[in-house]
């Protein structure tokens, strides 16, 4: 039986979400007002996973997640409002050790909770499965291993199978080359940890399709440009594909390149319903390999549940290009990359405070 403590200061909302858990069979479900309710109920409760609403009287969700993370580690679920404040606050809950978010009803809540109803169970199971020791404070903890890398070369990982020229640095022709990630639940820590160690003179533009809604990419985008060299900007419109540019796809659509005049581009689409997840990591690999050199690309699949990314990146291996997944040991959910290990499409199973290293080693 999973045990899971709701926290929200709506009674609706609190009703609507006890409905749903309640008529799954392996869920024991009890309820918190605000964060100092919340925290009181801990001990008692022990819940195996929390939803945990950001904004709420007497004690927000952050400072309630902050608490819970130094005091009683368990996996939590944010539960944020489609709005530019909540992205904010979301991403750094996720910051703070959140395994995953999900949307908070709008309109008419009644009718919306349906909807959304499947994602919300499929994300509160998944996260009360995460061992908390991969979703406490992960920024934290991986920058800390990175520090105590620091003065070390990391060793080659090549995959299993893999010959060892597949460690030389790919040739590309440097315009028409690109590193292409996709990452999922778990993502946005991973994403910090990547792109901050990319100098500004980094040769290859790099594109990153992270499954999240559009009101939340704009915000991921502005948070990544602050902490990197590279510029980091959000799909939005037709862009020429430069190098020193990171490009993250918006959210609740699809990311692709494209050739203009003979010059890369990317640029946004509708999401397509052959794709389960936007923006979809398959349809922008598969983009760049309808028109682009697969000796010019790498591949980078983190942390993530399901598959998506693993079939375009597998074939993208096949062509000749490079891949690298994150390995399980650093991953918040080892559903993406694992699918690519076991498809024999990763030239490299790294973690991920090693893959910029291995990035810069490719790319010369």
């Amino acid at each position: 039986m999973i045990k899971l403590l709701v926290v929200d200061d709506s009674a609706l909302v609190r009703k609507l979400l006890g409905g749903i858990f309640a008529s799954e069979p392996d869920f024991s479900v009890s309820f918190a007002r605000n964060g100092r309710e919340a925290l009181e109920l801990l001990p008692k409760v022990e819940p195996d996973v929390v939803t945990l609403d950001v904004h709420m009287p007497e004690m927000d969700g952050l400072t309630c997640l902050d608490r819970i993370m130094a005091e009683r580690p368990c996996p939590v679920v944010m539960v944020s409002s489609l709005t530019a404040l909540g992205a904010d606050a979301t991403l750094r809950a996720l910051d703070l050790g959140a395994v995953d978010f999900v949307p908070k009803p709008s309109g008419a809540i009644s009718l919306e909770i349906d909807r959304i109803a499947p994602v919300i169970v499929q994300k509160v199971r998944l996260a009360a499965e995460t061992p908390i020791r991969k979703s406490l404070r992960l920024a934290e903890r991986v920058r800390a291993r990175v520090r105590a890398f620091e003065s070390r070369a990391p060793e080659p990982r090549i995959a299993a199978g893999r010959s060892p020229a597949a460690s030389r640095p790919i040739r590309p022709r440097l315009e028409r080359g690109a590193v292409l990630v996709g990452c999922s639940t778990g993502g946005p820590p991973a994403l910090d940890t990547l792109l901050s160690q990319l100098p500004a003179d980094f040769p290859l533009p790099v594109v990153v399709a992270q499954h999240m809604p559009s009101s939340f990419t704009a915000a991921l985008a502005r948070r990544l440009d602050g902490l990197c060299a590279l510029s980091v900007v959000e799909v939005t419109r037709p862009m020429p594909l430069e190098p020193g540019h990171v490009f993250i796809a918006r959210g609740d659509a699809d990311t692709l390149l494209s050739s203009r005049a003979g010059e890369p581009f990317v640029l946004t689409a509708p999401a397509s319903p052959a794709y389960l997840w936007h923006p979809s990591v398959d349809r922008m690999v598969a983009s760049a390999l309808e028109f682009m050199d697969p000796a010019g690309l790498v591949g980078v699949l983190m942390t993530g549940m399901g598959r998506d990314g693993a079939e375009a990146m597998t074939r993208l291996h096949q062509g000749g290009g490079r891949t690298i997944a994150e390995a399980e040991e650093t991953a918040v959910v080892w559903g993406m990359p694992g699918e690519l290990v076991k498809a024999g499409g990763a030239d490299f199973v790294e973690p991920v405070h090693l893959i910029p290293q291995r990035l810069l080693a490719l790319v010369g």
